[in-house]
């Protein structure tokens, strides 16, 4: 049939473009869209989406920048059409669903974009009337079209009603635009698709209605009817009649389980329910109040409706099986109750998949009475209990199904869908067809069930989810390709969803409105299809079609008939129809000017809800909004008496209550009693609440919370940052980072004998002074500033470097030399310079040098350049014609030459082998003694072998014959060139180090080179020079460019150059520690100012400002502002690969990214190991960049303290207004306001602090926690305890940076930080917090009569928190007796004070509610301002309370601060074992963790379950009890051997006061200690002495044992089995290239190889493979095969006891069983 893809399917889907021919009707109602707003009523199936897909065709081509936006009421719907209107239209189309996460889309240059980037935008309502409501899109401005699928929706407070009501009919007509721009603000078009406009009743009142409502006209194809038609197939009505049940939810049911289910909820009481039971206990334990008010009321409403949360879901239960019971008989009933019972058994105490919020008491109570139904058996081999036990409803629904089966013409394929209303009938009914035996052979079928949009899910009976065979959309798609053929559906399946068209659809329910009845008949759409209604015989069904059809046919009539929208107008509607009597409501309205966001009344308590939603969480819940109705439903305490309710018909007042967390002055809002409804009164109450925290600061100009604080695009911003430093890298081709030598010549400028050059002398004690020339000024240092260099021989030496005013020229040099009273030569002194730099440099460097290149970029020559004895020799050696002395040779004179006319010269610096490459070594002395016979064999490999190329194979008595020595021979060392900057590491050994071992040269193979000892020293340290200056000048540069005009000036270049030098540079010093200490001194500097500047803001907005402000993203972002790239110093100074650099180097640093002519003619100067090499230069991240702005952060803290540290962050910005400290800390503290009274906990908490408030209301604040209910005017301790919580950081940082000695790693200080600022410790200290108050109390005896007796109560630091949580209180209490038991606060105190590891495991186990720990922090912010920001008094109240105890005995004792769970694994990757914690498990009422070595069980913890935190409890603990295990060595042992099959066995004995221990395997002796007794005197050795001793033999043993060539000897000792090892060399193989032969290594047992492993002997290789280490290899093989063929026999039980291990000596014992042959 022509055009059939008219009615678009989404598994049609193609990759191309496909526009097809509309049919006439098409075109009659794609005409009328044009001229005015229509709504579309065709029958599904006719092709209604394809006229709208036309229409927005046409918009898109004549509207270039508005879009047409689809709308469809569900995700699913709008995921197919937006499938269906990409096939068919030549434009972008977008699709934005709850999936796109669109509500925290924060950012309206993203809709814009999004816009920008569409023609086309299809979306469910929720997401158009959100973007509306906040000012992302503008109805007027940015959409021309907006089509409203299933548009019957468009009702009361539907969104599609919604979007009309708020935006559309509040913009101008589009009549406005008669000849004006198209783009300004108007109502766009409308377009409405429908099959039914109305849901029933009146059919002329609901069509207007919905016309109103979308300013449309409903429209109906009239001039082509007739076609239409054609196209549209009516199915035939058919009706089914089945016998009325007998069971009809009255008297005693049909199904077993479902009479044991009545018994058990016929039993409930609800005053036995644990929610019930709660409240009435927070009743008697709360004061009068609002809080106490709001749950009395709670109380009676769940007592007067019996719906807590278990009882209603009990209830639910009953009724969903009586009615499956009674509609399809006792066997589906008994399956859904079976079912239910077995999936809340199933799911024990985990409902995360649903979110229960319910406590364990509930569920507890709910799985107890559900373990009480009796569930029937329920066979699976007999199909006919299906048959006897189903409802004559379901036979007669098989007959239909079977029928219209068969009745289907050859060839055409049976689809079916069954419209069930209840959810758990559908479950139960396609489980039936399913079974039946009727039916399970002629059907697949499949169920479809509504998806929720709530993932927190309310009803017990959701956990039916689990019931479905299948997801809803592989249901769909198996229906499509015929997988499945029969679907059991909800009224899901009436609309939207793209459902193959189907032959038979039938309803199981009566269709409850209109609309129900023309969806799920519009179903069945093919070309032969029928739709049947099932009837009970008891009821009349004519009556109810004929009503059906008639209301039909009347509203075709409607909007067949030629309708005008002007015609609507003069219709009698009054207001719309479908408001609220009390609609006042709805014209609350606020605009936002600059966003164009509003707020409405409709909208008002959804905003404040998600505005109290992201407050920061507390560990009591989540916060809400309070709305209390006035009057309330129930009169006070009403649930004790149940007395009659008075009649409560308004009018209606209403308070709102907002969290403590917002500032008292805009917390609680009113609306009087005038009100009709609450509905009402509750929207004017939020309307006016969120229009005050707008007004106040604390929503955005969209409406929204403040997140856009966050800034989420500032990663990819700083991201295209870099990507453009790196681009312009490429294109000048540098490295970002800066280069102090580079000069840049400009056009004109090249010539040499321009160039000016800069000098400075560098003095050095014991050398003569050298002047060096450099063509940028070196910085002015000062005495501490100077290089020191470290060498081997003598003590620290500094280079003093004295800069000269005046630059040079090479011009310039005549006058020079005249003033110096010299003789100028004809290249002046730079050309000078340049000679002497050549000839200073080429003795230990000309190996990676070239002669003729000398246009060095730095230049030496001597101050005082008198002759020297070396000069007379150099010129004496270039004038002998026999010398050939040219070049480089010119350096070099051979030793018998030099010896013949100088004589055996003790002044020599530096030897040199023959050869260009010849090795450069330090002259010591002349070595007249006789060489050693070590020192001739080494003789020998130097010059004998290297002579012959080691080819000749004869021995070494040969190679004697062969080498004649004559003597003096030269004795000397290796040069070392290595940063003299760095200092000697602690463990050198100086000049005892191997590479400064002296050696032996001949001399005539030796090369004297001409050069003084001064100039060789110099030759070692200038390198090292110009890199200090190099780091000097470009901190220089950075500091003269970045900190002009401020006082960052003054700051050290030491101090300057440790946080601009990044690691990868590998100097002494780089900005990590200072990082560290910047990076809080940050934080807290922020954080003052961030509270100072914003008084109303809660922690929430705080946090996420301040997280914005210190990321890495934003101090990145400010630090490419500022180019501070240029100044970090990462290049790596390698001392071995040094050389002189020149200016022709083909790449060189450059200062600024000036682009190159050519750079890849540039590149193709660099192999390609320099290329990686400027390409790892060029290397910049986000984190180096950031942690260098931090680095100067603390550079400036500690040189200047917070108020130079705020200058340098004011000098990066941050995006923040910076003031000095102490005026943001005045600041705050004038806008504490004193109370009338204060709580009676004030006095208390000042004597445990030892601190006395000034202002008493900050301690209030510090105390109150945001649950507390009493009319103080006064937040929540939130924004104190922020503000503590970055002074308490503060505190402990600087003082582990200055730890006396310590020079703590990043790590280390981040890790003990850790530890004292956790929650676990901060609450244990709360917990032990306390003083004593004295108490009176009078009492009467007979004999005294009244006396007062003095007394003592104790009042601890927590019982001070001011809350009004029942809740809080628990778990107060239960922490404080976690605390009081054993093992609690007397094992915590004596780790803390005694312990060597910090007590994690312990601390963890109080599982302590954070409420604690925030309530310290809270009070030492609230001093730290009380006190005006005096962060010592700070620090002595954390004295006061143990803390700064805790944290100086961590540091002076080296506590092992480490984590449990790290110190295991540290151990295990010392140890090389594979041992693992595993992952909490729970139990019921308990949870366990275990650790395990291999498959051994070390440690095993257990506790009781009290929620998440008690899984990190137990986890701690196992860790704990491992590592204890681990690192003592008897049980470590006894580990060890078990999981070998053994044990060990200890014999302790004592003589003549000795202590003696043995410890025997399986029968031997292994090892055998002992030990001086302590008291001589002593009978017997104490506890300790025995353990300790015990001790002591473990490890022996351990070290033997562990070792595998031991542990094969004691194998094979046990079973009697002789080993033996040979170690050999094999020839070398033919063929094999470089490889001179192979060593072999073989262990036998009983003369059987059971291991061997060979190793090449490769010629120059690196790699050497020891015999031991290759014993060990082959003894693990061997042992294996013992392992395997030995000890898994269970016959070979024999033990051999006659070896003692422990004999006269270890070697003895030991060597027996490892000689090697």
């Amino acid at each position: 049939m022509p055009n059939d893809g008219v009615a678009i399917k989404s598994d049609e889907a193609s990759s191309t473009v496909s526009v097809l021919q509309p049919r006439r009707y098409q075109r009659e109602m794609l005409e009328e869209s044009l001229r005015r707003n229509i709504i579309i009523a065709l029958d599904t199936g006719s092709g209604k989406t394809y006229i709208a897909i036309l229409r927005m065709k046409l918009e898109t081509e004549r509207e270039s920048r508005k879009v047409s936006w689809f709308l469809a009421p569900t995700v699913a719907l709008a995921r197919q059409q937006k499938n269906a209107i990409e096939r068919h239209l030549p434009a972008s189309v977008g699709l934005i669903s709850g999936a796109n996460e669109p509500d925290q889309w924060k950012d309206a240059g993203l809709w814009l974009r999004v816009l920008d980037a569409h023609r086309v935008i299809v979306s469910t309502h929720d997401v158009l009337l959100n973007a509306l409501r906040h000012g992302y899109v503008r109805l007027g401005a940015d959409i021309s079209l907006l089509v409203f699928d299933e548009a019957h929706h468009a009702t009361d407070k539907h969104a599609y009603n919604l979007i009309m009501r708020e935006f559309y009919f509040e913009l101008p007509s589009r009549t406005f635009l008669d000849g004006k721009d198209s783009s300004l603000e108007v109502r766009p078009m409308i377009l409405g698709l429908t099959a039914s406009p109305i849901f029933g009743g009146d059919a002329e009142r609901a069509l207007r209605q919905i016309e109103f409502n979308l300013d449309s006209t409903i429209c109906t194809p009239l001039l082509n009817r007739q076609e239409l038609e054609g196209f549209v197939y009516r199915p035939q009505f058919k009706s089914v009649i089945y016998a009325e049940p007998e069971y009809q939810l009255e008297g005693i049911p049909p199904s077993t389980s479902l009479r044991s289910l009545k018994k058990v909820i016929s039993l409930l009481n609800i005053e036995e329910d644990p929610w019930v039971l709660d409240r009435r206990s927070a009743l008697r334990r709360l004061e009068p109040g609002p809080e106490r008010d709001r749950i009395d009321q709670r109380l009676s409403r769940a007592i007067n409706k019996q719906d807590t949360f278990t009882h209603k879901g009990l209830r639910d239960f009953e009724r969903a099986a009586d009615e499956i019971c009674s509609d399809l008989g006792a066997w589906a009933a008994d399956w859904y109750i079976q079912q239910v019972c077995e999936q809340a058994a199933g799911m024990g105490a985990v409902f995360s998949e649903f979110s229960f919020t319910w406590s364990e008491g509930e569920r507890e109570y709910l799985l107890k009475n559900l373990a009480c139904v009796e569930i029937a058996p329920m066979p699976d081999d007999d199909p006919e209990d299906i048959v006897r036990r189903s409802s004559d409803k379901v036979e007669r629904l098989i007959d239909v199904l079977l029928e219209e089966k068969v009745s289907l013409k050859s060839g055409i394929e049976y689809r079916g869908l069954v419209f069930v209303t209840r959810r758990d009938a559908v479950l139960a009914l396609t489980e039936v067809l399913a079974r039946h035996p009727r039916t399970a052979h002629e059907f697949s079928v499949g169920s479809l069930l509504g998806e929720s949009g709530n993932s927190r899910r309310r009803s017990f009976l959701d956990i039916t989810r689990r019931l479905l065979r299948q997801p809803a959309n592989k249901t769909l798609d198996d229906f499509s390709i015929g997988e499945l053929n029969l679907i059991v559906a909800t009224a899901v399946a009436e609309e939207g969803l793209d459902i193959q068209a189907c032959c038979n659809v039938v309803r199981w329910d009566i269709p409850a409105n209109m609309v129900s009845w023309v969806q799920s008949r519009g179903r069945a759409r093919q070309e032969i299809s029928t739709f049947v209604l099932m009837f009970s015989n008891s009821v009349e069904f004519q009556p109810t079609v004929r009503r059906w059809e008639e209301l039909e046919k009347e509203m075709t009539k409607l909007y067949h008939t030629k309708r005008e929208l002007l015609g609507l107008l003069n219709y009698d509607l009054g207001q719309p129809m479908d408001e609220d009597e009390d609609d006042v409501f709805s014209k609350l309205r606020f605009t936002v000017e600059t966003t164009s966001a509003v707020l409405t009344g409709n909208s008002a308590i959804e905003h404040i809800a998600h505005f109290c939603s992201i407050l920061p969480y507390s560990g009591l819940g989540h916060y809400a909004p309070l709305f209390d109705i006035d009057p309330p439903d129930y009169p006070l305490e009403w649930h004790a008496n149940r007395g009659p309710l008075p009649p409560n018909d308004g009018p209606f007042g209403c308070t709102l209550t907002l969290p403590r967390l917002v500032d008292p002055r805009f917390r609680k809002f009113s609306t009087p009693q005038v009100h009709k409804t609450k509905v009402a009164a509750r929207r004017h109450v939020a309307f006016q609440a969120y229009l005050a925290l707008y007004e106040n600061g604390l929503l955005n100009d969209h409406l929204l919370p403040l997140t856009s604080a966050l800034e989420p695009e500032l990663e990819s911003e700083v991201r295209t940052l870099l990507k453009e430093v790196e681009r312009r890298e490429g294109t000048a081709l540098v490295s970002s980072q800066m280069d102090p030598w580079h000069v840049h010549s400009g056009e004109g400028s090249s010539a040499k004998n321009e160039r000016w050059w800069h000098s400075a002398v560098l003095e050095v004690d014991g050398l003569p002074p050298l002047r060096m020339f450099t063509q940028t000024a070196l910085p002015t240092l000062r005495d501490d500033e100077f290089p020191v260099t470290y060498t081997r021989e003598s003590h620290p030496i500094k280079v003093r470097v004295s800069v000269e005013e005046m630059p040079i020229s090479a011009t310039a040099t005549a006058a020079i030399a005249a003033a110096n009273g010299e003789e100028e030569d004809d290249g002046g002194i730079i050309a000078r310079a340049r000679a002497f730099t050549r000839r200073l440099f080429w003795p230990l460097y000309g190996s990676r040098m070239k002669w003729d290149q000398i246009d060095f970029l730095h230049l030496f020559i001597p101050v005082d350049e008198s002759p020297t004895v070396w000069d007379e020799r150099r010129n004496a050696f270039a004038s002998d014609p026999s010398s050939q002395a040219t070049g480089y040779r010119s350096l070099f004179a051979p030793f018998p030459w030099f010896e013949q006319r100088y004589g055996q010269a003790n002044d020599i610096s530096i030897i040199s082998g023959t050869g260009f490459s010849g090795k450069a070594y330090q002259f010591i002395r002349w070595h007249d003694e006789p060489a050693t016979m070590e020192e001739k064999l080494d003789l020998v490999r130097r010059y004998v072998r290297v002579g012959r190329g080691g080819d000749d194979k004869e021995d070494d008595d040969d190679s004697y014959a062969r080498l004649e020595i004559t003597y003096p021979l030269i004795e000397a060392r290796s040069f070392v060139k290595r940063n003299l900057l760095t200092p000697m590491p602690p463990n050198s050994k100086g000049m005892d180090a191997v590479s400064q071992k002296p050696v032996l040269l001949l001399k005539d193979f030796s090369l004297v080179t001409l050069t003084s000892a001064h100039e060789a020293h110099y030759a070692l340290m200038v390198p090292s020079i110009i890199r200090h200056l190099q780091m000097v000048s470009t901190v220089s540069a950075m500091r003269d460019a970045l900190f002009a005009g401020t006082p960052l000036t003054d700051i050290s270049l030491d101090l300057l150059l440790t946080a601009t030098t990044a690691p990868a540079a590998q100097e002494r010093n780089h900005y990590q520690r200072l990082e560290t200490l910047g990076d809080t001194v940050l934080k807290y500097t922020v954080s003052i100012q961030l509270l100072s500047a914003h008084p109303l803001w809660h922690e929430g907005y705080l946090a996420r400002r301040k997280d914005h402000a210190v990321s890495n993203a934003n101090l990145a972002k400010m630090a490419i502002q500022r180019k501070l790239y240029k100044w970090i110093i990462r290049d790596i100074f390698i001392p071995k690969r040094w050389k002189p650099r020149l200016m022709s180097d083909p790449v060189a640093l450059i200062s600024e990214e000036t682009p190159s002519a050519s750079p890849v003619r540039e590149m193709k100067g660099l192999t390609e190991k320099q290329k990686r090499r400027v390409n790892v230069s060029r290397n910049l991240s986000t984190k180096v960049l950031a942690d260098v702005v931090e680095a100067l952060i603390g550079a400036a803290y500690i040189h200047g303290g917070f108020a130079l540290g705020t200058e340098c962050m004011k000098t990066f910005d941050l995006g923040l207004s910076w003031n000095p400290l102490p005026e943001c800390v005045d600041v705050m503290y004038s806008r504490v306001t004193e109370f009338e009274r204060y709580p009676t906990q004030i006095p208390i908490v000042e004597s445990i602090l030892g601190y006395t408030f000034c202002r008493k209301a900050i301690a209030v604040e510090a105390l109150t926690h945001s649950s507390y209910q009493s009319n103080l005017a006064t937040i929540s301790y939130e924004r104190m305890e922020f503000l503590g919580d970055a002074v308490l950081d503060m505190l402990v940082t600087d003082f582990l940076y200055h730890a006396p000695g310590k020079e703590y790693s990043p790590g280390k200080i981040h890790m003990i930080k850790t530890a004292v600022v956790n929650a676990h410790f901060l609450a244990m200290l709360c917990l032990r917090a306390s003083t004593e108050l004295p108490t009176v109390m009078p009492s009467w005896s007979q004999h005294d009569g009244v006396t007062m007796t003095e007394d003592a109560h104790r009042v601890h630091l927590w019982q001070c928190l001011l809350h009004s949580s029942v809740s809080a209180l628990d778990e107060q209490r239960a922490t404080f007796a976690r605390w009081e038991r054993p093992g609690g606060r007397d094992d915590i105190e004596a780790m803390l004070a005694e312990g060597r590891a910090f007590p994690w495991s312990a601390l963890t186990s109080l599982q302590a509610p954070k409420f604690l720990s925030d309530m310290f922090e809270s009070l030492l912010g609230a001093v730290f301002l009380d006190s005006r920001g005096d962060l010592d008094v700070t620090r002595e109240v954390l004295r006061r309370l143990g803390h700064w105890e805790i944290l100086e005995r961590i540091v002076g004792q080296d506590m092992d601060v480490r984590h449990p769970v790290s110190r295991l694994y540290l151990w295990a990757g010392q140890h090389h074992e594979k041992v693992k914690c595993g992952i909490p498990e729970r139990n019921g009422d308990k949870v366990s963790c275990s650790v395990f070595w291999g498959d051994y069980e070390v440690a095993k913890a257990e506790d009781e379950w009290r929620g998440r935190i008690s899984q990190e409890s137990v986890r701690f603990a196992a860790a704990e009890k491992a590592i204890t295990v681990l690192e003592n060595p008897v049980s470590l042992l006894g580990i060890w051997l078990a999981q070998r099959n053994r044990s060990v066995e200890y014999i302790i004995e004592q003589e003549e006061g000795v202590l003696r221990c043995s410890a025997i395997v399986d029968g031997t002796v292994i090892a055998t200690v002992q030990s001086q007794l302590q008291d001589m005197s002593s009978l017997s050795s104490s506890e300790e002495e025995d353990e300790d001793v015990k001790r002591a033999a473990s490890t022996e043993v351990l070290k033997k044992l562990e070792a595998p060539v031991h542990w094969l000897a004691f194998l094979s000792a046990q079973h009697h089995i002789e080993v033996n090892y040979q170690i050999y060399e094999e020839e070398e193989e033919e063929g094999v290239e470089g490889v001179e032969g192979v060593k072999v290594c073989s262990v036998y047992l009983d003369g059987y190889e059971a291991g061997r492993v060979e190793y090449p002997n490769r010629k120059g290789s690196g790699v050497v493979l020891t015999d031991d280490e290759m014993m060990v290899a082959v003894a693990k093989e061997a042992i294996e095969m013992i392992e395997q063929r030995v000890i898994a026999d269970s016959t070979c039980t024999d033990i051999w006891e006659g070896v003692d291990w422990a004999g006269s000596t270890e070697d003895e014992g030991m060597d027996g069983w490892m000689d090697v042959t």
